[in-house]
């Protein structure tokens, strides 16, 4: 059988973004033929401001990864909070240090997602999506949106709920929010539709027929 590599890739502050991606995770290893693997970006703040931040430990089972560490998935998906509308600065400066990778185009073709957390409505829910996309397309990847396969999911309109065509994201208000269970089976989803091969330049990796 032929083995589909997915990493999930993600910078989490608070925990939440952390949630999220042990969903999407979730979701990519209850695939036949699909290895899928959680890499965490490096910190680039010290202790003493993560102190002063009152930020919680890391999670002690996930690696981090090495930008050329991405040239051994067949498929990504990057998470992360917002910062002021886009990806936070230590998600860019991972791929600030992608400049061979892009050189080499050795990332062209494969196709990412992307997933988020944002702070309240109007904090970049569809924005913080946008502005990530400029990453991936000038490593000539292939974003792949989550559209509206989600079903009834996406157009939840009795409860708050993150997220939109562009993938997965939930609200982490003051940061005492956590993602709701719909926010999390929305996550688990963008990855569940991923099929067990993945031909080259595929746009649909994430489209699957069965809708909930």
């Amino acid at each position: 059988m032929t083995i589909t590599k997915v990493y999930i890739v993600y910078y989490s502050l608070y925990g939440h973004v952390d949630t999220m991606a042990r969903e999407v995770h979730k979701g990519a290893a209850s695939i036949d033929g699909v290895e899928a693997t959680l890499w965490r970006v490096p910190e680039i703040l010290s202790d003493q401001i993560l102190e002063k931040m009152k930020a919680p430990p890391k999670p002690d089972d996930i690696a981090d990864i090495r930008p050329e560490q991405l040239v051994e998935a067949d498929a990504l998906i990057f998470g992360f909070p917002s910062r002021f509308g886009m990806m936070p600065s230590q998600l860019k400066a991972f791929f600030d240090a992608t400049g061979e990778l892009w050189a080499s185009q050795a990332l062209a073709g494969k196709p990412a997602g992307i997933f988020w957390s944002t702070g309240f409505y109007g904090g970049g829910q569809e924005l913080s999506a946008w502005t990530a996309i400029t990453q991936l397309a000038h490593h000539g990847m292939l974003f792949v949106p989550l559209g509206y396969t989600f079903g009834e999911g996406m157009f939840e309109m009795d409860e708050v709920k993150g997220g939109s065509a562009y993938g997965a994201g939930t609200f982490a208000g003051d940061g005492t929010r956590q993602p709701t269970e719909l926010e999390l089976q929305q996550a688990v989803y963008q990855d569940i539709s991923i099929p067990n091969k993945i031909p080259h330049a595929i746009l649909k990796i994430f489209y699957h027929s069965k809708r909930p």
